[in-house]
């Protein structure tokens, strides 16, 4: 008997191997979907169970990689682009914020520590932004896809793909501000078209550039959607200063786990149009 994480974050199960071969032979369950044999705590992608691995196999010629994974390579990101803007995607804002804000207090301790620890280090060293963030990310999406999680994680970015993050972070900052240089208009729309790029080097271990084309084309596809987003993680970073300061290191924490959760919605189900069972 097996559990699988939606892209809802909602568990469905516990349901038979065979049960979980139908929803995969329906699209209904992704290579990269998240499962649980019974009598475990372990939650991994589908395609690493030996059971189930044959059958993606046989759909695709191989089993692909999951989020955490990096991309086989030759992978075009153009490729990945066009599938995910083909099937459209639908984020809001709200739903987003609410997941994060439900994990952060799950965790509170450990993410708003780890993102405290980050601000520190990011301050004096601003040139490390994108090392940071990505290893921020990292510890959410452990967190988020049930994995098991530490302190030490939310520093992988300085032992996993440290070129790339950092890359993405400084090409990024330099031609954003240069954006805000310029009638200020271009550097809004830079940041948010380049705002999933640091998760990409960080989950999916894409070069700097690869990365930051990928989230342009995608974000550019629906970039109001994404903006909503982060005008309200902007909001509510403004309610956390507002709240004796204290409270900004609960809302950092908080607004960038919507983002994850955001990505992981986009791009975490780009394999088919819905991993999440019907």
């Amino acid at each position: 008997m097996y559990k699988i994480l939606g892209t809802d974050q909602k568990e469905y199960g516990p349901v038979s191997a065979e049960t979980l071969r139908q929803w995969i032979t329906e699209g209904r369950a992704v290579a990269t979907t998240q499962a649980s044999a019974e009598g475990t705590l372990e939650w991994k992608p589908l395609a690493s169970f030996p059971e189930f691995a044959v059958l993606f196999a046989a759909r695709g010629g191989s089993a692909p990689p999951s989020p955490a994974q990096p991309l086989a390579a030759g992978v075009n990101h153009e490729v990945i682009a066009q599938q995910i803007i083909s099937r459209g995607y639908n984020i809001s804002a709200g739903h987003c914020l609410s997941r994060s804000w439900d994990l952060v207090m799950k965790n509170f301790w450990l993410l708003v520590g780890a993102c405290f620890v980050l601000q520190l280090i990011q301050a004096a060293l601003p040139i490390l932004i994108g090392v940071c963030q990505g290893g921020m990310f990292f510890l959410f999406f452990k967190l988020m896809r049930r994995q098991k999680a530490e302190f030490g994680d939310a520093f992988a970015g300085f032992s996993e793909g440290f070129l790339p993050l950092f890359l993405v972070g400084l090409v990024s900052l330099l031609l954003t501000m240069l954006g805000f240089i310029f009638c200020v208009l271009p550097g809004i729309f830079l940041t948010v078209a380049w705002i999933f790029a640091i998760p990409l080097a960080m989950d999916r271990k894409m070069e700097f550039w690869p990365a930051m084309q990928l989230s342009y084309k995608v974000v550019c596809a629906n970039w109001w959607q994404i903006f909503w987003l982060l005008l309200l993680n902007f909001l509510v970073g403004l309610l956390g200063l507002c709240v004796c300061f204290v409270g900004i290191y609960v809302a950092l924490p908080v607004t960038i786990g919507a983002i994850a959760y955001a990505y992981e919605d986009i791009f975490g189900a780009a394999s088919t149009p819905s991993a999440q069972p019907v």
